[in-house]
């Protein structure tokens, strides 16, 4: 349980609160008002300075009355430091004005300096008076009579008080604040979060900008990243304008400041509204700038993997290319000496090259293309983004740049070694060129041993990728030498009389019909198709209109008459 309540702070000096109750500093401080106020009003000297002190001075009986009139005032040490503060505070106000009246004082800039500091202890106090009575963190940070004291209440009880120090006292205070409040992150987290709300939340981030201090920032912005790693209050931070100053942290903070500041918004930025925001608060040229810091992985993976996020985004893709992120994105996959880096960078050209042609055509100029094949051919285990890429721009690029680049021999590796998602694409790419290039496309197409792979994409799990395979082979087997091959293939007809089951989750079977149709004529497949039951399946895809299934069906059945008449 944390120890706040055995020690109060005198705008730095630390005292036991055991010594008086929260009555006895109350008179204290009220015996002290009138001493302190008319001597402040004698001094002569120094007079605009004293008269803001006097102007402060009349307002701290105000503050007494509404620390004394709240319900959990006995009961809170806060209420007690604060009293306690004033009254350190007044004294010191008695003690400058009677050396200002007797004249003793070493120096007039010292005595200036020292009025100065007066005034922001007096500013300090009010101020905390006020931030005590308005957001409620007295009645937060106290426990209620009427609850049964236990561990768990009392360690709630000195989490929330903890947590209102956040957003009273001076510097000193806030450093003690934000160290314990990290070891209860790394030793009561869970306490921590069931009792933290909003008023805390926008108290941290208040402190990001209301500081000068870099190691406020830095002990702040690392309580932020756990907050966020927690998944707890996202958007809270989000609606308090947290990141603005991530952003800021990230551009010109300490090497540590960076860091956190990148992870929060790395997660923050998986929301597509977080995402938006970094981007119109002009986070964006930052996280470019931070994809080609080599000497530090930990910042290029979070910047490019929050770029990624934002990519994702498709109103933030114009701030993106504007900011230069595809050059970025190309030289760290030709450049970059981590995979998951890479990938990210993979992923944000797939984001935006999917629909844009004026993005697309940018990455084909910037040499993109290329440096997609040479990442997917150089990977053992192809994954979907970088092939997803490529798909996205194979119909913007010439057939014969297609060759000259390698494409076919990069396809036929991704469909043998990449991920499932890798394979999907892969498909996807193979059906675009063949459905708009020409017969010798197809041809070599072919030639590369495309097709047995396709054909053995119809088996695997995903109906995704058996539909794009069989939309493959419609295209490809209109080709002569590519029908002779499909045909050969004692695994194709089987593969294919499947994938006319009528299932609405089967989308391959428009496809797979007009496979089966284009190898009808020939005898054996017929027998092969009636063999698995493809005249079943056919006359449920007819009364569902689906396109050739009642030509393929009446071919079937012509056949089957006839074998029997023979």
């Amino acid at each position: 349980m944390i120890e706040s309540q055995k020690m109060v702070e005198d705008r730095g000096n630390e005292l036991p609160i055991t010594a008086r109750s929260a009555e006895e500093w109350l008179l204290q401080a009220q015996r002290l008002v009138p001493s302190a106020l008319e001597k402040a009003q004698e001094v002569k000297v120094f007079l605009t300075r004293w008269k803001t002190i006097v102007t402060k001075l009349e307002q701290v009986p105000m503050c007494l009355s509404d620390l004394s009139s709240h319900p959990c005032f006995s009961k809170n040490a806060l209420c007690k430091e604060q009293l306690q503060g004033i009254s350190a505070t007044l004294r010191e106000t008695i003690e400058l004005a009677e050396c200002c009246l007797g004249e003793k004082y070493e120096g007039k800039l010292k005595m200036q300096s020292d009025i100065d500091s007066l005034v922001g202890k007096l500013d300090l106090s009010l101020r905390d008076c006020q931030v005590l009575m308005k957001t409620g963190v007295l009645g937060e940070a106290t426990l209620p009579l009427t609850m049964k004291r236990s561990s768990i209440s009392e360690a709630h009880t000195s989490i929330k008080e903890l947590l209102a120090r956040l957003q009273i006292g001076n510097l000193e205070a806030k450093h003690r604040a934000l160290d314990a409040l990290l070891r209860v992150m790394m030793e009561d987290e869970k306490n921590l979060m069931a009792v933290i709300g909003r008023s805390n939340v926008a108290a941290l981030v208040h402190l990001l900008t209301a500081t000068t201090s870099s190691q406020i920032r830095e002990k702040t912005v690392t309580v932020i990243c756990c907050l966020v790693e927690s998944g707890i209050c996202e958007d809270w931070l989000v609606s308090e304008s947290v990141i603005p100053s991530l952003i800021r942290l990230a551009e010109s903070g300490s090497q540590l400041s960076k860091e956190k500041a990148m992870i929060s918004l790395q997660k923050l930025s998986s929301s597509p509204e977080a995402a938006h925001s970094i981007a119109e608060h002009g986070g964006t040229s930052s996280l470019v700038e931070l994809c080609s810091y080599h000497h530090n992985l930990a910042l290029q993976s979070s910047a490019v993997c929050t770029l990624n996020n934002i990519s994702a985004v498709p109103d933030a893709r114009e701030i993106l290319a504007r900011e230069g992120l595809i050059e970025a994105a190309i030289h760290l996959l030709e450049h970059g000496s981590s995979f998951g880096p890479k990938e990210c960078a993979a992923q944000c050209l797939q984001n935006m090259t999917s629909s844009n042609e004026s993005f697309q055509r940018s990455v084909i100029s910037k040499g993109g293309f290329g440096a997609l094949l040479s990442y997917i051919e150089s990977s053992p285990l192809p994954q979907e983004p970088a092939v997803g890429a490529v798909r996205n721009l194979v119909t913007m690029v010439s057939w014969e740049a297609l060759l000259s680049a390698g494409l076919l021999q990069c396809l036929v590796h991704v469909i043998r070694f990449g991920s499932l998602a890798a394979q999907q694409a892969a498909a996807s790419a193979i059906c675009q060129v063949s459905v708009s290039g020409h017969d010798e496309a197809k041809k070599l197409i072919g030639e590369a041993g495309i097709i047995p792979l396709l054909i053995n994409s119809l088996e695997k799990k995903s109906d995704i990728l058996k539909e794009v395979s069989a939309q493959a082979i419609s295209s490809l087997i209109t080709v002569h030498q590519n029908y002779r091959e499909v045909k050969r293939n004692d695994q194709s007809v089987p593969s294919l009389v499947q994938l006319l089951d009528p299932n609405p989750k089967n989308t391959a079977k428009k496809y797979a019909v007009l496979c089966l149709l284009r190898l009808s004529p020939n005898k054996k497949c017929r027998k092969v198709m009636v063999s698995y039951g493809a005249i079943g399946y056919l006359k449920k895809l007819k009364e569902m209109d689906v396109q050739g299934s009642k030509k393929l069906l009446e071919r079937l059945e012509r056949g089957t008459l006839r074998s029997l008449f023979t």
